[in-house]
């Protein structure tokens, strides 16, 4: 199947040999790694600036010239994009910070960042022709990818782990996706998604194994360098199981460098975020490797980064180390702990995976990585809310019936 050409899509390329290939038809991956969507920048330098951006619509297509859209009457959307950046001065405090932000994508239309690749994923398999997709999640791509398809009138298959967020579990069923539950973790349900793609004819939207998720992604790095005037900050948090989101904003980083849109030649230093109940890109960094050794045994309450292995591992490594940053561990018993700490400082609809964050900043600044008056963003990658077993705690009663001790309330 193939479109015709009208984007800025120069070609695509295997990120891991540099390879290129064609942008036009249906592809996956590239001697078993990803592949990486390039533009023409010049062209695009010479067809918009970024004043150009000013009046069009506050969500992600306002990029749409550094994006993969060759016909827009097929994009799908639910007018995601341009999450609010939130200064947070009461968190900061607490941890120590004086210029501390929080970038909040629980308020993207599925509840989480998931929306962003969701959006150019299925509007790519919607140029296509694609009519079934399937995927395997352990948190809330399932939801996004089930909203998403449903949109489209496409089929959805998801497959996931036992122990994946209920919400996340019965909101992929409520948006009409076929959902399964998998006795393993999700390279288990991966290695089913897989497959079943002769048998049932479904397409693979697993991360990273089509180029497009993480061109919905990059879109955080865009709006993050709009939103602060086009300086970008001095670190930025991420967490990190399967890493599109620091890969796709790094990579948007370097293409705005391209363009001339930064005020500055400073990029911020990448600090990839993990459990130490699943690390293996912060093993992988710590031993100077390029490629992370599988998890055994992974855990963590923040199911999101509970990937034991990512097929772009060499992509999150580059991109941590190429910016100065680093891939930064925290304790798994101590998550629920910055989760709380997040929302009752800032009000903030904090997931575990921003709960680690919020762990790894005070990590960094007790070891002198980061300093004091550093501009540091944390990004929210998701609600609160759809994790309901990480908020679990107990809730003191009171008897209408009985007179009310006052000293304790």
């Amino acid at each position: 199947m193939s479109i015709v050409q009208s984007s800025f899509v120069s070609h695509l390329e295997g990120a891991i040999d540099g390879s290129h290939l064609e942008p036009n038809v249906v592809q996956t991956l590239h001697e078993g790694r990803p592949i990486w969507v390039r533009y023409d920048l010049q062209a695009i330098g010479q067809a918009i600036d970024r004043s150009d951006l000013i009046g069009r619509p506050s969500n992600l297509w306002r990029y749409r010239e550094l994006l993969p859209v060759y016909d827009e009457s097929k994009i799908v959307s639910f007018g995601e994009g341009m999450s609010p950046l939130l200064k947070s001065p009461r968190l900061g405090a607490a941890l120590g910070l004086d210029d501390l932000w929080v970038k909040d994508e629980s308020q993207l239309p599925t509840g989480s960042f998931k929306s962003r690749g969701m959006a150019m994923a299925v509007t790519m398999a919607n140029h296509f022709g694609i009519e079934s997709v399937a995927l395997p999640t352990a948190g809330n791509a399932g939801g996004a990818a089930a909203a998403y398809a449903a949109r489209a009138g496409m089929s959805c298959y998801v497959f996931m782990p036992e122990d994946t967020p209920i919400i996340n579990q019965y909101e992929a069923i409520a948006y009409g996706a076929k959902a399964y539950r998998v006795n393993g973790l999700i390279n288990d349900c991966g290695r089913i998604v897989n497959e079943g793609k002769q048998i049932k004819g479904w397409f693979d939207l697993s991360t990273l194994k089509e180029p497009y998720r993480i061109e919905g992604k990059k879109t955080m790095g865009l709006e993050l360098a709009e939103q602060l005037n086009w300086e970008l900050p001095d670190a930025i948090f991420y967490p990190t199981g399967g890493g599109t989101g620091l890969i796709g904003m790094w990579k948007a980083f370097q293409e705005l460098a391209a363009l001339g849109w930064l005020e500055n030649e400073r990029m911020p230093r990448m600090f990839s975020v993990q459990s130490l109940g699943c690390a293996p890109i912060v093993e992988a960094f710590n031993n100077g490797e390029k490629h992370a050794t599988p998890w055994v045994n992974a855990h963590s309450v923040a199911s999101g980064i509970r990937v034991p292995a990512a097929v772009g591992d060499f992509m999150i490594l580059d991109a941590v180390r190429e910016s100065g940053g680093a891939a930064i561990g925290v304790e798994e018993d101590r998550i629920g702990e910055w989760l709380r700490l997040g929302m009752s400082r800032e009000g903030i609809s904090i997931c575990p995976e921003t709960g680690a964050c919020i762990g790894a900043v005070e990590k960094c600044l007790e070891e002198g990585i980061i300093g004091a008056s550093d501009r540091v963003v944390v990004f929210n990658t998701g609600a609160a809310q759809k994790y309901s077993e990480a908020l679990e705690c107990e809730i003191p009663s009171v008897d209408k019936d009985s007179p009310i001790d006052w000293n304790t309330i």
